[in-house]
């Protein structure tokens, strides 16, 4: 058959390379409505609830039996649950309703009367009711640092420049899974060279990453994950209650915990129950909420790509983000894996949270090229650093993250390297040469840094678990080799672990380690002159690109 030449290069298209699927609610292919999905109801009797979305609790699995008895305020729900979803959904975008009210409001409705609240709501009213339900006041943004060889010089240095950069957390995960003790390290150390008071997480096996925290080698952890459907927890060999015993393993501990959660994860895993991904991710919402977690990584996550191949399935994503904080959690809105080949869909994908803003525009911005991001790579990286500023230059929103100088990063990263240098060489780890540090300062990825002696590496990070090596050595080893700056930002960030505050809900730090958080900086959004506003020096700081022409000089 003859072709159009102009459909043959509509189909050469790169959106036209990623995957679509037409609706197939049997099998958990739908967004937002499946047919299957449970009436919303609450039946209460003696001080517990009875029936839970048309189930009795005879019927109950754990998940219903966790949120029924965990998540949901039974002296609240008779009355929120017999106001009309569409009633609650004009509240969330009328700015006459402060927050506190919608939060409220939510504390009473089970899993399936939020789907519904949610069904009623277009997306520009999702951004709407994000603007106000937001939990802090001004949003931030959190970072992927990682690389394709686990080089802690490498992870140092991108720490360094992302904390410049304005990233508040930053998290690193490795291709190896024993390298985790150098990697928490090296983003301990390159975080604070950048700049004072940035959380620090390593994503690993969940005793691991326990392990690091308490040795005060991180600040935070997020991949504690659960899942909407029984058979998926199951097969994780975990439970709710689990998941909330090891919640309070880590705040007992004075870690900040955020869970993490996603549409998706049902169906990729094959358990779907017929439902769709915005009631499975309801329920995984009120796990997060009843298990005590202060906030949650969603979005989607890692399995993006199941809800972008179905109608409605990126309005769907920032559906369940607002879920999260009409449940009153801290919210990092995912964006952290890249899942389509067109530009245009990645950045629409992206907007949806930066317009409104949310705690944490990305749960994942990758930091580094993404060839070397380790988490399956973001939706933006390091090339888009410049596109990422002019965007919020554009459109005068705060995206958390700020312009720099070039010779302000070579700086950082050379501080951040040489630290690292200084703190292997101090505690008897392997070598680090000043030919790995000098290519790392300069280097785009690891395509253009010095290969490790990875079976050495692997022995002393083993070294370093069973010598008991903790944050404390990190601060010595620091001071006593000439970098008494970050040693005292290392110290302060341990002090941090004492205090505790930086574990209320959405809680960050800033350069002078002040917390701010839902409970002494929240949203305070009600329509036009309310809330945050992007004005003043940070403005100033935000408009001002390298690449603007100053009209004094012309």
């Amino acid at each position: 058959m003859k072709r159009s030449k102009r459909f043959e290069a509509l189909d050469a298209r790169p959106v036209n390379l990623d995957g679509y699927i037409s609706e197939w609610p049997e099998m958990g292919f739908v967004a937002m409505h499946s047919p299957y999905d449970p009436k919303p109801s609450i039946k209460i009797s003696g001080g517990k609830i009875i029936e839970l979305d048309g189930k009795a609790r005879k019927d109950f699995d754990f998940i219903d039996t966790f949120i029924a008895d965990h998540a949901i305020n039974i002296q609240r729900a008779p009355v929120s649950m017999s106001i009309p979803s569409l009633e609650i959904a004009r509240k969330i975008v009328d700015i006459h309703v402060p927050r506190k009210e919608i939060l409220k409001i939510c504390s009473g409705i089970s899993p399936a009367k939020m789907a519904e609240v949610i069904g009623h709501l277009n997306v520009v009213e999702l951004m709407m009711g994000m603007q106000k339900m937001r939990a802090r006041l001004r949003p931030f943004n959190q970072a992927h640092i990682t690389n394709l060889k686990d080089d802690p010089v490498q992870l140092a240095a991108d720490a360094a420049e992302g904390a410049l950069r304005g990233f508040a957390e930053e998290e690193t995960t490795m291709g190896i899974a024993r390298y985790a003790p150098f990697s928490a390290m090296a983003i301990l150390i390159g975080s604070q060279a950048g700049r004072p008071g940035v959380l620090t997480q390593c994503s690993s096996e969940e005793a691991t990453e326990l392990d690091l925290g308490i040795r005060g080698l991180t600040t935070y952890a997020e991949t504690v994950s659960v899942y909407g459907t029984e058979k998926v927890f199951v097969d994780g060999d975990d439970t709710p209650y689990s998941k909330a015993f090891l919640n309070s393993a880590y705040a007992s501990r004075g870690l900040k915990v955020r869970f993490t959660s996603g549409a998706g994860s049902e169906v990729l895993m094959g358990y779907s129950e017929k439902k769709s991904m915005l009631y499975l991710e309801c329920r995984c919402l009120y796990v997060t909420k009843g298990a005590g977690s202060q906030g949650t990584q969603n979005g989607a996550i890692s399995c993006i790509a199941v809800p972008a191949s179905v109608p409605s399935g990126i309005r769907e994503v920032l559906g369940e983000n607002l879920v999260a904080t009409l449940l009153g959690l801290e919210c990092a809105s995912g964006n952290d894996q890249s899942f389509s080949n067109s530009p245009a869909r990645r950045t629409t994908r992206t907007l949806l949270e930066l317009m409104p803003g949310t705690d944490f525009i990305f749960s994942g911005y990758a930091a580094e090229p993404n060839y070397d991001n380790m988490f399956a790579g973001s939706n933006f990286d390091a090339e888009d650093f410049d596109d990422y500023n002019v965007l919020q230059r554009d459109l005068q929103v705060d995206g958390g993250l700020r312009p720099v100088l070039e010779e302000d990063v070579i700086a950082v990263r050379r501080k951040a390297a040489k630290a690292v240098q200084s703190v292997f060489r101090y505690l008897g780890l392997t070598e680090i040469t000043d030919e790995q540090v000098e290519a790392v300062v300069y280097a785009h990825g690891s395509k253009d840094t010095l290969n490790r002696d990875v079976p050495a590496d692997l022995i002393a990070c083993e070294d370093m678990l069973k010598r008991g090596i903790t944050g404390i050595d990190v601060c010595r080893a620091l001071a006593e080799t000439g970098h008494e700056d970050i040693a005292q930002r290392v110290l302060n960030m341990l002090k941090q672990r004492v205090v505790g505050d930086y574990m209320q809900t959405s809680a960050v730090l800033d350069e002078n380690y002040r917390v701010l958080s839902a409970i002494n900086t929240p949203n305070t959004y009600m329509g036009p002159g309310t809330g945050y506003r992007l004005d003043g020096e940070r403005w100033e700081e935000i408009k001002d690109i390298p690449h603007q022409i100053d009209p004094h000089n012309l």
